[in-house]
């Protein structure tokens, strides 16, 4: 396993926890507030993350992608969206929200 260091937490996260806030990241209905309140990570500490762990063309794309997404940030969001947890979201292994 390479450990990074989460500087929020402190703590050192996983290939499965690191591959985890990547799927999370990619996906267009997860806030970063979502990645935020699982894995402790900033939206600026997620974007070095992803700039570390993916081929930087890949990163390009993701960055473009993110910043044209309106629901990747809570605050660019339409009324009708007040959560961040998909009803599909229990199946998910590893993770901490669907075991509440």
């Amino acid at each position: 396993m390479k450990p990074i260091i989460a500087t929020s937490e402190k703590e050192n996260l996983t290939d499965i926890q690191i591959d985890r806030i990547i799927e999370m990241a990619w996906e267009d209905r997860t806030p970063f507030d979502a990645i935020k309140f699982q894995f402790g990570l900033t939206e600026a500490e997620v974007k070095a993350l992803m700039k570390k762990e993916l081929k930087f063309s890949s990163y390009k794309l993701w960055r473009e992608r993110v910043e044209n997404c309106k629901t990747k940030h809570v605050a660019k969001r339409v009324e009708g969206i007040d959560r961040f947890k998909c009803n599909l979201q229990r199946s998910i292994s590893n993770n901490k929200i669907s075991k509440r």
